[in-house]
């Protein structure tokens, strides 16, 4: 098991504190998206690109918003962290088979595969890391498309959709080395490598065609959820992942495009589209579990305001946390429309109130999770360490130390304690965070 990177003594407790065990969106007419160094500003990488959910669309969303919902006694805020606060578990010494828990609170920030593979990047952050409260990092292993690094798994390595960023077992060493957790960033079903590879697989459009979702670059091509032969192949590079000493395996883009259903067929009597990702995440969780290692799944902040956005991508905050371990709500304020309401409270220019809106956000997942008997994922959400530039002027502002923390504070007044951090590019202050 990885030993405690601090150790912490009190009067009458010794504590050992394990370290161990969560982007966009299609806002104001620009695109953004996950990719490592765009080639245009204003294409800042994020999470998620060209989205159209109604959480970018619509100066206005309230009206596609659950009233129920909204109307949920706020005394569910009020639980112990007993259920909605416990975190992922995890042991370095399962034998197979066998799903052993240890306690941890995920302090995390994002690294691309390049950065994991930049020695000068890696040594920086694991010195930040040692003198701070951070205590993991999430790196790419799959993301447009292609594995970050060598690969066996026979169709990547058949088809050449692997390129050498990093050498997993050399970072993942010196990261545990350090008593650092490790969790590998998977992106799933928008995978254009695997849908021009093998187009039985891809989405496809009404006349048969590809669906892309980047008309302007004709590229965004994306695997068909429905396909179980596209789980297989993304739970095979999850377990290549594990062998080489991953702690933990985040789902990325596990959901379906925003195309609209006049653009894209599926087939007919398919089930739903909450069915399918639920469906997938049960079965890579059952897999994965047998190997000793948590799954979580990264989801979209709106659906806890809008249970129409999450079953138009397959996502609904009820169900999406019940087979797996933990949830990653995008709850970066730049990414709601301006006069969005959250949890009641309406925001004007949601950029300028990183605490108001990620609090609400937050308190409106408790409110609605704590209300599901057997809810077992910890929620995590990914908090915005960047600058939205390609807002208007006026309707953003500079995401520093001091921003970023009111995002931390507001995740802590809300119940809950673990966070990870999005820079696009891997930029993060030292500055940000507390001194351990």
């Amino acid at each position: 098991m990885l030993r405690s990177r601090k150790l912490i003594v009190t009067t009458a407790i010794f504590a050992v504190v394990v370290i161990s065990t969560f982007a966009a969106i299609y806002i104001s007419g620009n695109s953004i998206s996950s990719v490592l160094g765009n080639e245009e500003p204003d294409e800042q990488v994020m999470k998620e690109e060209t989205a159209t959910v109604s959480q970018q669309e619509s100066p206005k969303q309230s009206e596609n918003s659950t009233v129920q919902d909204q109307e949920q006694s706020t005394a569910n805020v009020e639980n112990t962290a007993a259920e909605q606060s416990e975190t992922i578990e995890q042991t370095k010494e399962n034998k197979p088979g066998e799903f052993k828990k240890v306690k941890v609170k995920v302090k995390a920030i994002y690294l691309t595969g390049i950065s994991a593979g930049s020695t000068k990047t890696l040594d920086k952050y694991i010195d930040i890391i040692n003198k701070t409260e951070l205590n993991t990092v999430v790196i790419d292993i799959k993301d447009n498309g292609v594995v970050n690094y060598p690969s066996a798994v026979p169709f990547v390595a058949e088809n050449g959709l692997s390129v050498k960023y990093f050498d997993p077992e050399k970072v993942i060493k010196k990261l545990h080395d350090n008593n650092i957790y490790v969790i590998a960033r998977l992106v799933c079903f928008r995978d254009e490598g695997l849908a021009l590879k093998n187009t039985d697989l891809a989405v496809k459009r009404i006349d048969g065609t590809i669906w892309k979702e980047n008309k302007r670059k004709n590229t965004g091509a994306w695997t068909n959820p429905y396909k179980e032969e596209v789980w297989k192949y993304n739970i095979d590079i999850a377990k290549e992942a594990i062998s080489k000493g991953f702690d933990e395996i985040q789902f990325d883009y596990v959901r379906f495009p925003t195309a609209k259903k006049s653009e894209v067929s599926y087939g007919e009597n398919v089930p739903t589209k909450v069915d399918a990702i639920c469906s997938f995440l049960k079965l890579a969780s059952q897999e994965l579990h047998s190997l000793g290692v948590p799954v979580s799944a990264d989801v979209f902040g709106i659906i806890a305001e809008s249970r129409s956005d999450g079953e138009a991508i397959g996502q609904d905050l009820e169900r999406v946390g019940l087979d797996i371990d933990g949830i990653s709500p995008m709850v970066y304020p730049s990414h709601y429309a301006n006069g969005q309401e959250v949890n009641g409270v309406v925001f004007e220019k949601p950029d300028l109130d990183p605490y108001g809106v990620v609090y609400q956000t937050m308190l409106k997942i408790k409110n609605r999770t704590a209300l599901v008997p057997g809810y077992k994922a910890v929620v995590r959400p990914y908090l915005q360490s960047f600058t939205a530039k390609w807002l208007k002027e006026g309707y953003y502002m500079n995401y520093g130390p001091e921003q970023v923390r009111q995002q931390i504070k507001a995740v802590n007044d809300a119940g809950y304690e673990e966070w990870i951090l999005w820079n696009p590019g891997n930029i993060y202050s030292e500055a940000i965070f507390e001194k351990e």
